[in-house]
């Protein structure tokens, strides 16, 4: 979950040995298959030297960094993440830091929420970024319960005078979302020192970087109140079947230890779509955990603009098959699998580090991370040599896994419950 994880001591040692940027850089090449920008380098040389010193200044020796700290199901990187206990209350806090070596920035003129780095390129307001940044932690990291309650978040603009991003200030701010610039270091301090006190934080990184990955049932009240309240979708036939059959398996496998998978296979047209983003509203309704998973970059975007019109943080429920090969058996009860004839021999590119490199099915780490895994899918769709999703894969993979399977056809109406002895 992170490039590399120290106390603020730790990471002080790294630097005075100069092997800190030597050890993130073969970290990032070992975990992306590439080197580091040399944006991100000078970052690393630059702004964690006087992050550390300032952590220092602060007293928060013990607090623990976690650098580099990949957001769940995302390849977003925050730059850090400080883990320690509040000073009031004993209990975990964290805090997402976003370092910026800028220096001069301003509002991009008809935007709310768009600034220009040095007058021309576009940005995200940085306070913004980090906000989104920890609403995504909390809507996904089980153990901060769904709320920021336990996280704060800060910008640090550690090269710029406040006159130099004047403008920045006009954007609302937040427990989530403080901007600070380098004429306001002694108030950066202060508020490190506010939300984080001198005592040792490995128990709180341990509880973030163990914690369960899951969407919170406040997403889930959203994605509800987005998907199923918004679009009011009409199941016809065997449209309603296959979702019958879908709400059917998820009960059964809360009452006991059981497993299904649904396969729902369909031509264009046939309602495959509606079907899932139906499943996502009801089961998000209920508050049951569920993810809707695709391999196609655009139709995930589709789907997600789709859903997340108005409520962005719904959009963070729509990822890719990729997203789970290290994921938790079970993780999940329901993974909706739409277009899986796009799923593919392995989840493993280039970019894949060299531990899980194990060649195991990407049909198989999807099944392993639902109780309930859905696939939709059209056995007819042109697909890649490297794809493999077809019926015949899927059960094959559900038969070596113990799973029951059912099958509906949205075509022809034809319905298939095919048990299959556990093993």
């Amino acid at each position: 979950m992170s490039l590399f994880r120290a106390s603020v001591a730790g990471v002080r040692g790294q630097i005075t040995s100069t092997r800190l940027v030597e050890t993130l850089t073969e970290q990032f090449s070992y975990e992306f298959g590439y080197q580091p920008s040399p944006g991100e380098v000078r970052s690393w040389e630059r702004s964690l030297q006087v992050l550390v010193g300032d952590l220092e200044d602060a007293g928060l020796d013990k607090v623990e960094m976690l650098i580099e700290y990949r957001l769940p199901l995302t390849s977003k990187r925050a730059d850090v993440v400080l883990c320690g206990e509040h000073p009031k209350t004993a209990e975990p806090s964290y805090v997402v830091v976003e370092l910026k070596q800028w220096t001069r920035a301003c509002k991009a003129p008809g935007t709310e929420s768009v600034v220009l780095l040095d007058g021309v390129l576009e940005r995200l307001h940085p306070v913004e970024q980090v906000r989104r940044y920890c609403t995504h932690i909390s809507d996904f990291i089980a153990a901060l319960g769904g709320t920021t309650e336990q996280l704060s978040g800060v910008v640090y603009l550690h090269n710029a005078s406040s006159g130099g991003v004047d403008e920045l200030w006009d954007f609302e701010q937040s427990e989530t979302g403080r901007l600070f610039t380098a004429d306001r270091r002694s108030d950066f301090i202060s508020f490190l020192k506010s939300k984080l006190s001198a005592a040792n934080g490995a128990g709180a990184a341990d509880l973030l970087l163990n914690s369960a990955v899951r969407p919170s049932k406040q997403l889930m009240a959203l994605a509800a109140e987005e998907v199923q309240h918004r679009e009011q979708f009409v199941l016809l036939d065997e449209q309603q079947v296959a979702y019958e059959d879908v709400m059917r398996a998820v009960r059964n496998a809360s009452r006991g230890a059981t497993k299904e998978v649904v396969i729902i296979k369909g031509g264009p047209g046939s309602g495959k779509s509606v079907i899932a983003l139906s499943l996502l509203g009801e089961l998000s309704r209920q508050g049951r955990t569920t993810l809707h998973a695709t391999g196609s970059s655009a139709f995930t975007q589709t789907l997600r603009k789709v859903a997340g019109a108005r409520q962005p943080r719904v959009q963070r429920l729509f990822t890719y098959y990729n997203q789970f090969i290290d994921a938790e058996p079970n993780g999940v009860d329901v993974l909706i699998c739409d277009e899986a004839h796009r799923i593919r021999e392995t989840s493993t590119n280039r970019f894949t580090k060299a531990i899980l490199r194990t060649g195991r099915p990407q049909v198989e780490e999807l099944i392993d991370s639902a109780r309930v895994p859905v696939f939709l899918l059209d056995e007819y769709q042109v697909v890649k040599p490297s794809e493999r999703g077809s019926v015949a894969e899927i059960k094959s993979a559900a038969s070596r896994m113990g799973c029951k399977v059912t099958e509906v056809d949205l075509d022809d109406g034809a319905h298939r419950n095919s048990p299959v002895m556990l093993i």
